[in-house]
């Protein structure tokens, strides 16, 4: 089916044969007919399948054929992490070039004052984070009287405990007579619950199963001691046909870690967390789509949305804790219908999460030993000042001078991304590491001081965020880890 047989405008149409696309994916032939139509939707598909399109190309079809109010927004989207917004802003603007629109971004880790500028101008198509986004409407910027369109993308996230109560917040300020979007590449059924909150009647459009990964990407699993994972790592990367590399990490110190290690074996690496400024985050992302870094090394802010084209491996260097992340980390590669492949390091305390894995996806996953790779090399000593983040990394330090023990600090750091909270919240030791015990003995800090430095992106993965509301959250505009203007202003 031709794009045109979807209704679609015709400057639309016409932008849509300049960026050179010729037949509309699955999701976009089923999507875009109800959204034309104004029902509220439910979009469920693979990563990399066009769901951005999805609900871009009616949107602005409906936009073209209406005379603009003014000074008033039209169109809300909202996404989990900046990275995220910025390439949804760089969609809409390709297929909106010969429309008459404002498009602005509004997100965390820049400077306010032109986003500020934008709201009270009344730009037509707004993308944002919820946490800057909430800001800013607190302080009355913006116009959103005259909505017409909510778009939750990725809004599997969007729904879970770390944005549910901005997104209801930010909800109870638009009109009740808006039509509602949501899309995602995984949607529990007990999310679903949770959006007739913000829907009416929702039509659900679904491609494949709603756990499946991309049926383009090979997956699979090298069981390593976790010790022998950099080794492992080196080794693999000596074949040439790895050349555009994403490995995930649970924590930003792992990120760190790794990337220093690829650096000395001459491996050129990038680095992409939520303790990185904006700046160096989108840096990251050009050097590695351009090909001047062969590998990135990246938390989960970057397994939601991230779109880059030719990347021929995802490492899961830690082994996701939770299914989901799985699908949409792994979903970074085998786009649009390409090959890739996944590589999975499975230590021996991530049995379990494996075995869960296989079970969310329905099919078992291949295991695979590195060709002449030495399973029981000792593993290179760590240098000094440098520490596992296998333990709890929040006490954490460098091993004294003198003494072969590492010690727990007095103090934890005050500013902690997500990364470490979340991963360090969950991550089981090794028993035989002696100070594993010493950083379970200790006093833990209060969340409400923690949550003076949440970001966008560090809500979007905290440990407690994946129970839908109503399992330790309240809608009463304060959450189980704190007040929540105390780390609001000023944040994403």
């Amino acid at each position: 089916m031709p794009f045109k047989a979807l209704g679609l405008a015709p400057a639309i149409l016409q932008a849509v044969q300049e960026a050179g696309y010729t037949e509309p994916t699955p999701i976009q032939v089923a999507a875009i007919p109800p959204i034309l139509a104004g029902q509220d939707l439910i979009g469920i598909a693979q990563t990399g399948t066009g769901k951005t399109a999805a609900f871009t190309l009616p949107i602005l079809t409906r936009l073209a054929a209406q005379t603009p109010p003014r000074r008033r927004t039209r169109v809300l989207v909202i996404a989990p992490t900046r990275e995220l917004v910025v390439q949804i802003d760089e969609n809409i603007r390709i297929y909106a070039k010969h429309l008459r629109l404002r498009i602005a971004t509004v997100f965390g880790g820049v400077g306010e004052n032109p986003q500020k500028t934008a709201l009270n101008e009344g730009a037509d198509i707004v993308i944002a984070t919820p946490g800057r986004l909430l800001d800013l409407m607190g302080r009355r910027f913006g116009d959103f009287s005259g909505l017409e369109f909510l778009v939750l993308d990725e809004a599997d996230r969007m729904l879970d405990m770390g944005f549910l109560p901005d997104i209801r917040n930010i909800v109870r300020s638009l009109p009740r007579h808006r039509q509602t979007l949501m899309f995602s590449a995984t949607f529990s059924k007990e999310i679903e619950t949770l959006t007739h909150q913000f829907q009416q009647s929702p039509k659900v459009v679904q491609i494949g199963r709603r756990s499946n990964p991309a049926t383009t990407v090979t997956q699979l699993v090298y069981e390593v001691p976790h010790d022998l994972k950099q080794n492992l790592l080196v080794h693999l990367l000596g074949d040439p046909g790895m050349n555009m590399v994403l490995v995930f990490t649970r924590t930003k110190h792992g990120a760190d870690r790794v990337a220093r290690k690829l650096e000395q074996q001459g491996i050129t690496t990038g680095t992409l967390h939520s303790n990185r400024s904006q700046n160096q985050r989108l840096r990251a992302l050009k050097d590695f789509k351009s090909g001047s870094v062969r590998v990135l090394v990246a938390t989960d802010i970057a397994a939601r949305g991230i779109d880059v084209d030719g990347i021929s491996h995802v490492v899961n260097y830690d082994f996701p804790k939770h299914a989901e992340d799985y699908v949409h980390r792994i979903g970074r590669t085998g786009r649009a219908h390409a090959v890739g492949e996944a590589l999975s390091f499975a230590a021996p305390d991530d049995q379990a999460a494996l075995r869960s894995l296989e079970r969310f996806i329905g099919r078992g996953l291949v295991r695979k030993r590195a060709e002449g790779f030495d399973y029981h090399a000792r593993p290179a000593p760590r240098p000094a000042g440098e520490f596992s983040d296998r333990g709890n990394s929040r006490f954490a330090q460098p091993a004294s001078r003198g003494s072969g023990q590492r010690h727990p600090q007095s103090h934890a750091p005050a500013h902690r991304s997500r990364d470490d909270r979340s991963a360090s919240h969950d991550r089981r030791s090794f028993p035989s590491r002696p100070h594993a015990s010493a950083h379970a003995s200790q006093p833990q800090r209060t969340d409400g001081h923690r949550a003076a430095h949440r970001s966008d992106d560090s809500r979007s993965q905290s440990s407690d965020a994946r129970q839908p509301m109503g399992q330790g959250a309240s809608s009463s505009g304060r959450d189980n880890r704190g007040p929540r203007n105390f780390w609001r202003r000023g944040r994403n």
